[in-house]
């Protein structure tokens, strides 16, 4: 189960990856791609190229998970493979994208940041 409390930041791979990629493959392709350091409390996440695939890569304490979803109808709403390699999203907006929403929502309330009161 993914905790929102144990994650950093959530780092998709924009484009298409190989899924037949194991950890040890898509730790390199964090590392070697990214430039990002794939033992860090972050979310990286990877989807195939028909879109109805995805999987996470995550560390946590001693050992990897790896994530893996399939849809049976449908298709992810993943960013096009335009500019960087990789971009920074929020567990909110990844939580968006595995319920079929574009991670980009205009009408959703924005986070407030206040912490005082009057």
């Amino acid at each position: 189960m993914l905790l929102e409390k144990n994650i950093e930041r959530v780092y998709l791979a924009r484009g298409n990856t190989d899924l037949r990629k194991s950890i040890d493959g898509l730790a390199v392709l964090v590392q070697e791609g990214f430039d990002l350091d794939p033992f860090s409390p972050c979310l990286f996440v990877f989807c195939n190229r028909k879109r109805d695939k995805l999987k996470i890569l995550h560390w946590e304490t001693n050992g990897f998970w790896l994530y893996y979803r399939r849809l049976e109808n449908g298709t992810f709403e993943w960013p096009d493979d335009s500019g960087s390699s990789a971009i920074s999203i929020s567990y909110r907006q990844l939580r968006w994208l595995l319920d079929g929403l574009p991670i980009h929502q205009r009408h959703a309330h924005q986070e407030v940041k206040a912490r005082t009161m009057i």
